[in-house]
């Protein structure tokens, strides 16, 4: 089953992992980006490892975009 999720800002949660969600991103700019939640953390798993954010409150979140490592990658 996929979920459709509403956004104002990227995020990437560890309670979303394995549900297969998608997410569509409306920046303050006016810019959206949709996305597959579980093919995004696949490619930024590692990196998230070591940021805190992601050991305090299990997430990872932008307001004003998308991560460099995604912006030219298929993740849909």
């Amino acid at each position: 089953m996929q979920n459709s999720i509403q956004s104002k800002r990227f995020v990437i949660r560890k309670s979303l992992i394995g549900q297969n969600s998608i997410i569509e991103v409306t920046f303050k700019s006016g810019k959206t980006f949709k996305y597959n939640h579980d093919k995004v953390y696949e490619l930024m798993k590692d990196n998230l490892s070591k940021l805190n954010c992601w050991e305090k409150y299990k997430s990872y979140t932008s307001s004003t975009s998308i991560p460099k490592v995604v912006q030219n990658v298929e993740v849909i």
